[in-house]
């Protein structure tokens, strides 16, 4: 697949940064259009898919057909099969399913930070409003771009409370934002990406969102100045890494080491390492981040699936001692059959070490 693959999204969107960042890392040739995506679809004669998602994105194979896809984590694994320079899924399959389960966690927990502070509180709502009509148009009216924006906050601020999000549950999200940052910045101490040396798919779910956390919507970009001058720089530095190990993944790869109090720098390839975390030294600090998933996420995932099943419109659980309600979502039902699935993939030996890694942050429960 020698083309450009076309990708249209709004840089608005975590999920359009998510999946551009990793082209750009990944040096895969791609062309992006901003705006309305069924519009410019229809330019190249397409049929938009059903849902409409962003960011969806077009290949051309060698016979010039278009294959059209959404949903950025089963695209990942599409281009972990088409292209082979770089991967981003960790080779051993204990981490690789820590990987996919991370990366779940940032698309669907921490998009309802990012969610919730962009429309519960009027300062960021009169930013997002405005901002997102001029995303798609620059050279709008006043006057069609005040309508437009007024369109827009409606619609966005009455579906809050479909993702939980009300006055409240607003602390319990603050309170768990506040934390993931703090984890963030603790991690970071330690490697410059969640799993080693070099990034993997969940860092750039991760960094998707916190696009908009730091660098949109100014009540979490404060907060998030306040807590973790780490992330901040780190989500700088995500944006672009094209120029990393860009050996096709082979290296040379430079990283520091710190053995008895002494730095030295590390040639990760050419020491036949691959970047990725050994499984004899997973952090704490990751251990760490799965807490929060289990905390937070997990009770999310199985009350979720229960009112699926019974057929309810909603569904309500304890978080950390508050009361968390919700529309009863059918995708997050996939997500945890996935998760299921992803686990179920592994080799006796390794479910064994997962559930003993995970032991204690309540993720075993929808694993056993």
């Amino acid at each position: 697949m020698n083309n450009p693959i076309k990708v249209f999204g709004n840089s608005g969107s975590p999920y359009t940064q998510k999946i551009l960042a990793l082209l750009r890392y990944r040096n895969i040739p791609y062309q992006v259009s901003w705006g309305d995506v069924v519009h410019n679809l229809s330019l190249l004669d397409i049929e938009p898919p059903k849902p409409v998602l962003l960011p969806t994105l077009i290949f051309e194979d060698e016979e010039k057909n278009y294959l059209c896809k959404t949903d950025t984590t089963p695209i990942i694994r599409y281009l972990e099969k088409t292209y082979e320079n770089k991967s981003v899924i960790p080779n051993n399959p204990v981490i690789s399913f820590l990987n996919y389960l991370l990366e779940d966690f940032a698309d669907e927990w921490t998009t309802k930070y990012m969610f919730h502070y962009r429309w519960h509180f009027k300062e960021d709502a009169e930013n997002a409003k405005k901002m997102l009509v001029l995303q798609h148009k620059l050279n709008i009216d006043n006057k069609s771009m005040n309508q437009f924006a007024d369109v827009i906050a409606e619609r966005q601020i009455n579906r809050l409370w479909v993702v939980g999000s009300n006055d409240e549950t607003a602390e319990v999200i603050d309170n768990s934002y506040k934390r993931y940052l703090q984890l963030m910045e603790n991690h970071l101490q330690n490697c410059p990406f969640m799993f080693g040396q070099r990034p993997s798919s969940s860092d750039f779910a991760l960094y998707g969102q916190l696009t908009q956390l730091v660098g949109f919507d100014p009540t979490p970009r404060n907060i998030a100045h306040k807590i973790s001058p780490r992330t901040i720089s780190w989500v700088n530095v995500m944006s672009d890494l094209s120029g990393l190990h860009d050996k096709g993944g082979i290296g040379p790869f430079f990283g520091i080491e710190t053995h008895n109090n002494k730095n030295t720098e590390v040639n990760y390839f050419n020491d036949n390492k691959t970047g990725w975390t050994d499984l004899r030294n997973l952090p704490d600090t990751l251990k760490d981040l799965f807490v929060e998933v289990g905390k937070m996420y997990v009770p999310c995932l199985v009350a979720n699936n229960e009112a699926h099943m019974n057929g309810n419109e909603t569904w309500q659980t304890e978080l950390n001692g508050s009361t968390w309600k919700q529309k009863t979502f059918p995708y997050q039902v996939k997500c945890l059959q996935w998760i299921k699935e992803e686990f179920n993939y592994l080799s006796k030996e390794d479910k064994k070490f997962v559930l003993n890694y995970l032991d204690g942050t309540n993720i075993n429960l929808i694993l056993e």
